[in-house]
Formats: structure tokens, sequence, C-alpha cells
């Protein structure tokens, strides 16, 4: 797919290398520019994996002959990762923009810790400290709503992946147009791809309560110990489902009781929300695990064990789908650790070597042949750097429809095609299907299906999420849409890949975080704990951006379309790599506990009008000391974490930051979401889109989820309704207005107006 591509990496931390790995592992000639000695991330297990695949080079950035390395590598590249804020990289001459303009045939990849500048003292990758500036950890469902310290980085890797496809975007356009560009993907945009709809809000609301307990609001999509005292994760998300649960646990009649009226959405009311979950409990702890999953998975309600992670590597589906690796590292000998969960048909991802040892390849490459400039340089536009490219989406809920929002906003031409009674999340997750217009079609009718492969004839990508066989059913299989369209490039998210023995098995997002042990893990040794965020189906959709430009650059050097498929079951795999890479000598990965805010000096702290998050450690003692924020006598960490906290617990959030920057110690004030449009950097990184409905009436939604200096989409993305777009989109593939006619009075098309945005979060 990338073959021929030069990538030149000067970037540490996580998210960087993670998209410099999937570059590689997509064929690229990935080569990593580091200090005398080695980067100090590699210290972090999670290295062996995210340098797989890469050339080592080491150069002293602040000499003039590593300098004078750099600009050799860089005449030859097409692609510079780098990693950091903006004035550290422009004291190293990588300033992005400035990059570009010396070599405009190159497109340098930026991904800085948060939007811009320095946003703690330091300014180094922090998951931690990028979780609570951006309102992370404060929107995590917990006992007491205070914010919580994730176990998993959750938004690096999914920065990471993410970058890796606006990457591939920016090569994409670069093939149009001939010249290169800057993409900055920072730590706040990975805030937007995992959290998209925890950004949504009304000005003046009250925030979200998270004092719902460590299951989530929803007391029909969380989990449960059973009789045996082990636990299952029940995904009754859906009215659909609930009604399915209830008739396998014997408690029909709870939808006719008077506090709930038949309404499915009041289940989840705050005050109804607490007696439904303990009802539930009480008849879940009536009979052993093995006995209940049965019964739901008869009755079609898609549940699921929850498993410890440590063996989530060994899982005979996770071998069974490749996500299991084994190679021999140079320097830390046998690694175990996850594959890649993009499996490409027409050409598949290369089977990576070992990480390199620190300037394993000094002296070689030597300077790669230097690119060609291009003639002129296009002058900016507004349509993304995918214009032109045509998006079926069939995705419904979460996963397949963010995938295409991701692809709109790189400015594909997006549509979302749902059957007549239209997507099931729909309105509670609008801001997962912005960006598309809306087909609503009946794919079962005869009129409607041929309607659809008019669309496909003329489309260069269609994504599903669908369960194992409905394709076949419905005839749009990638065998059948080929026979319309051979370039076509079809797209299948599934729950668990293709072979192994859970392959035909629906799966949904937290019934991932379950067996493959993200719920145990942030629990440690108290109750398991529902992760707020998505991790998988969003990881998912970025996965699928990926997928796509990956296929396109394959398409466009002549070789055709090709199937792409994807599965929560790697995702689940791959967004835990750092903690589930084996190898002797690795350092026990994190766990939480009990509303897990961190350990001594490396945590949350209380403040008087809030917490702020601290990143210290012994080194930092001396300062802190100096600075008046610990007693001079204090000799241990146990001893210097109480200090702190005595020495803050009286001041501002604002003021705390400030005297701990003061002292050289990275710390960060705990936000909540609905913060973020009252910081002008965020609004000026367009980072939060103020929208207004047709009364007038304003609401936010997530706004630009990476920066392109040349191509970037100008407009703001929106939802559509149910069939708002489906003349449109019909006339577009050639059916005249009769037929289109014919197709909407027989009900094989729906067309519907706008959607009003709600915001239905129950407090």
């Amino acid at each position: 797919m990338l073959d021929g591509t030069r990538v030149l990496e000067v970037a540490g931390g996580t998210a960087g290398p993670i998209a410099g790995m999937l570059l590689a592992d997509a064929g690229a000639d990935v080569v990593r520019v580091e200090p005398p000695g080695g980067e100090p991330d590699r210290s972090e297990p999670g290295a062996a994996m995210w340098d797989r695949g890469k050339r080592s080079v080491t150069a002293d950035l602040a000499a003039t002959a590593g300098r004078r390395r750099i600009e050799e590598l860089l005449a030859g590249a097409d692609v510079l990762i780098a990693g950091g804020p903006p004035a550290p990289l422009a004291a190293r001459g990588l300033e992005p923009r400035a990059v570009c303009a010396a070599h405009p045939h190159l497109v340098v990849l930026h991904v800085p810790p948060w939007v811009a500048g320095e946003p703690w003292a330091g300014g180094g990758e922090s998951h931690g400290l990028l979780a609570a500036l951006a309102g992370v950890a404060l929107r995590q469902a917990s006992w007491d709503g205070g914010p919580i310290e994730l176990v998993y980085p959750h938004v690096l890797y999914a920065q990471g992946v993410w970058a890796a496809a606006c990457a591939v975007a920016a090569l994409l356009e670069r093939d149009r147009s001939g010249a290169g560009q800057a993409v900055t993907v920072s730590g706040a945009h990975g805030v937007l791809v995992t959290s998209s709809a925890s950004v949504a809000s009304e000005p003046g609301r009250t925030p979200r309560n998270t004092a719902v307990g460590p299951g989530g609001a929803n007391p029909c999509y969380t989990r449960y110990v059973c009789g045996d005292g082990r636990w299952l994760f029940m995904g009754a998300l859906t009215p659909k489902f609930q009604e399915r649960a209830f008739a396998v646990l014997g408690l029909t009649s709870l939808l006719a009781d008077p506090r709930v009226g038949g309404v499915h959405l009041r289940l989840m009311a705050p005050e109804n929300r607490g007696w439904v979950r303990a009802l539930l409990a009480e008849t879940f702890a009536l009979r052993p695990r093995e006995e209940w999953l049965a019964a739901l998975a008869a009755a079609d309600c898609p549940a699921g064990p929850l498993e410890d992670r440590e063996g989530w590597l060994d899982h005979p589906q996770v071998r069974a789908i490749g996500m299991r690796l084994e190679l021999d590292d140079p320097a830390r000998g046998p690694v175990v650790m996850a594959g890649n969960p993009l499996v490409l048909e027409g050409t598949p991802n290369r089977v990576p070597g070992p990480a390199p040892r620190p300037g394993q390849h000094d002296g070689q490459p030597g300077a790669w042949p230097p690119r060609r400039a291009p003639a002129t340089v296009p002058a900016p536009g507004g349509a993304g750097p995918l214009a032109g490219c045509r998006v079926l989406d069939l995705g419904t809920i979460l996963a397949g429809p963010f995938a295409g929002c991701l692809l709109s906003d790189l400015g594909a031409d997006v549509v979302k095609v749902e059957s007549p009674d239209g997507d099931s999340f729909r309105d509670l997750g609008f801001a997962y299907n912005r960006g598309m217009r809306s087909l609503a079609v009946d794919l079962r009718s005869p009129g409607g299906h041929r309607a659809f492969l008019e669309l496909v004839r003329r489309a260069d990508v269609v994504i599903d999420n669908y369960r194992p066989g409905v394709l076949e059913r419905l005839r749009i299989d990638r065998e059948s849409l080929s026979r319309v369209n051979p370039d076509v490039i079809t797209v299948s998210i599934t729950g668990y890949g293709e072979g192994g023995p859970l392959s035909a098995d629906p799966g949904f997002d937290p019934i991932l975080q379950a067996r493959s042990g993200m719920m145990t893990a942030q629990g440690g040794d108290d109750e398991p704990v529902l992760h707020t965020i998505a991790v998988n189906d969003v990881a998912a959709a970025a996965f699928t951006a990926l997928g796509v430009c990956l296929a396109l650059a394959r398409r466009r050097r002549g070789r055709g379309g090709q199937r792409v498929t994807t599965s929560l079951a790697g995702i689940a795999t791959f967004m835990q790599c750092g903690e589930l890479l084996r190898c002797e000598g690795r350092r026990p990965a994190a766990v939480g506990g009990r509303d897990h805010a961190g350990g001594p000096l490396d945590r949350f702290y209380p403040v008087r009008d809030g917490w702020v998050r601290v990143q210290a450690g012994p080194h930092d003692l001396p300062a802190l000391r100096a600075a008046g924020l610990l007693p001079v006598d204090a000799s241990d960490l146990e001893e210097a974490d109480a200090g702190l906290a005595r020495a803050i617990v009286g001041l501002t959030r604002a003021e705390a930051a400030g005297r701990l920057r003061g002292a050289a110690v990275p710390a960060a004030p705990a936000r909540r979401f609905e913060e973020l449009p009252d910081d002008p950097e965020v609004l000026a990184a367009e980072l939060v889109h103020v929208l207004r409905r047709e009364d007038g009436t304003p609401y936010r939604a997530a706004g630009r989820y990476a920066r392109f200096s040349r191509t970037e989409r100008r407009d703001a993305l929106v939802a559509p309704g149910l069939g708002e777009h489906s003349r449109a989109v019909l006339a577009e593939a050639g059916l005249g207005p009769a037929e289109i006619e014919e197709l909407v009075a027989g009900g094989a098309v729906v067309e519907g107006p706008p959607l009003v945005v709600r915001m239905l979060d129950y407090r």
C-alpha cells in the first residue's frame, strides 16, 4: 500500500511512534531519529511494539552535523512525523510550517501533546494531564463523581491511529496536487476522536452527573455479578434488546411500572436507575453466570463475561484473527505483542520486524534520493484532502457511523444509508452522525435494492458494521457489489473478525471491554469499571478511516478495489497494546481501584474549586520544597504526598497549577467538557464549534478533528435528519423524478426534515 513511501519520525512518547508503526505496517520505510543513546520512551514496555518495523538512526539535533543529517533526509522523505510542542521543534529546526516552506513536497505530521504551546511544565506528552485538562477524567462514571485516573492511555492510542489516517489522506491529496502540507493531530484532537458525544453540550446546562457508580448510568447497559460470584456485562442498550433481556430475567412487567410508564428512556432517569439496577442485580444473583449468558444468547440479547486481561493475548479468538504476534527483539529477547487489527485482503499489512536498537542503522540509509518539489503550491482550499471521494455508510449505532463522520471531516462526500425506521441510535448518538447526508431506503425491497446498487456504481467506498450474514441476506456483500463496481472498496467492522470460535457472535464495545479485561484492570481489587469512553467503537472508526485511506492509496496505484475488515476484538487488543505486551523483565501494567485517582505525587489532588492533576516523582522533591509546597523534612513519597495535599487544598485550580509550574512540576487543572468552550485556545483551534438549531438556540459540538494547512474542510459538520437527502442522493445516482416518486410513494424510500438536535442525556 505504502511501498516506496519514506517516513522520517522525530517524535518521542506514544502517539507519534504509533502513527509511524502503522505506516511501517503498511509498507512505508520508516526511519526513527533518536538522540545518541536513544529516546527516553524506550523504557516503556509498549516501545517494543511501537518501534517495530522501523530503522533507527541517531543524531544530535543541537549539533550542526545532526541538523545537516536531518536536512538530507527531509529532502527525500514523503512524511515527517514530529512530536512535542512547537517551540522545542522550532529550536531544532523542525517547526512544521517552516519545514513545509523549505520542503514543499513534504507532508509534516505534527502530534503535539495539547493544542499548541506548552500546556504544562516541560510540555511532554502525558495522558494523565491531557485527560484532566480536556475533561476526560471528570467524565468517567464513578462513585463520588470526582476525576478518575484511567490506567489505559486510550486517548494517545487513538491519537496515533487517527494521525496515521490523516497522514495518508494528505499523501492522497499530494498525488493530485503535487504538494505537501502541515497536518496537526494533537492530543486534544485525540480527545475529540474518543469523546465526541461528551463534547456535545448546551450553554448553561448543568454538567453531567458522573456520581452514578462505576457501571455507568444505564442499568440495562452495565455489568452484574451472578450467583457464582462471576461478573457479566448485559448490553441491552436499545428498546429491542431491553425487552428481550427482561423476558429472559422474568421481569416483563418492569416497563409497565408506573414510574417507567412504558418509556424506555425512563429506565435510566435519576429517580429510577437505582431501583431498576437493584432489581436486576437481585435477579442476576439467583443463577450462575454461564446459565445467564446462555439464556441471553438464546434470546439474541448482547452479553458477555468479564475476564482478566492477562489471558486475552492467548484467547483462541485473538490468535485466530492474527492479533497475537511473536517477535525476537534484539534488546529484549522474545516479545509477544498485539498485531494490526486492519485486514486489507488485496494488500495485507506486512509482517513487521522487531524494534531496532538505538542507532542500529547509523550509516544507512544514506540520504534518500531527493523528491521533486512541486512547480507551484496550490492555494489553500476548503474541501478537505479527500474531496471527491464518495462513501456510502451503512453503519449503525456508533463505530460505522463515526467512521463516516471522520471521513467527512477529511472531505469525503458521505451518505448515511439507513432503513426507513432509521438508525436506532441516531438521536442519542447524533454526535457520531455529523457531516453526512441521509438516505433512508429499504434494501429488502426490489426497488430500494436497485436504487442502492446505482449508488454503488458511482461510489468509491461502502462501509458497514452489520452482524455476520446480514450482507449476504441483503445481497450487498463484497461479491455482489464488485459485480456492479469492480473498483469499489468495501469495509466491514465486525465484533470478532473472521475465523475462530466467536466469529459468528455479535460484538458490542462494552462486551469487548469485558472480555478483554479492560473493566477488571480499571477496577483493580474493587468492582470492575465500565469505561465511559466507548473505547473500541471510536478506535474502530479511526482504524476504518485509516483502512479506507490505505485502500484508496492502493487503488490510485492501479490495483483496483478490495475488501477491508476490522473487528472490535482486534481493536480491544490494540487498545491495550502497551499493557498486554510481554517480554522478560517488563514492569507490571497499571491497575486501578475504587475511584482510582492515581498514586503518590502522581495523581489528582482536591483543591478549593475542584481538582488538579499533578505529575511528580522523587526527583521533584527538592523543587517542591523550594517552592514551599512540601515540608522540609518530608523524606519519602507518602509523606511528600500528604504534605503536597495539605499545601494546595486551599488554593484554586489556577493557583495550584501556577505554583506547581513555578516549581517546574507538570500539573493541569481538572476541567469538565462543558468548560472547553470557555478556553480561547480551544475555540481558536476550532476544537469546539458553536452551532444553532433552526429556532436559533445554540448548542456545541466537536469541531475539526485535525488541522490541515492547505486543504482543511471549512464548514461545520451537522447531523442529518432521517431521509433528509433521499431525493437529492437518488437524483445524483441517475434516478429520474418519476422513479424516485414511485420509491417514495411505495415506502421503499423515506424522506424527512432536518434533524432537531436534542441533548437527551439524563443528569
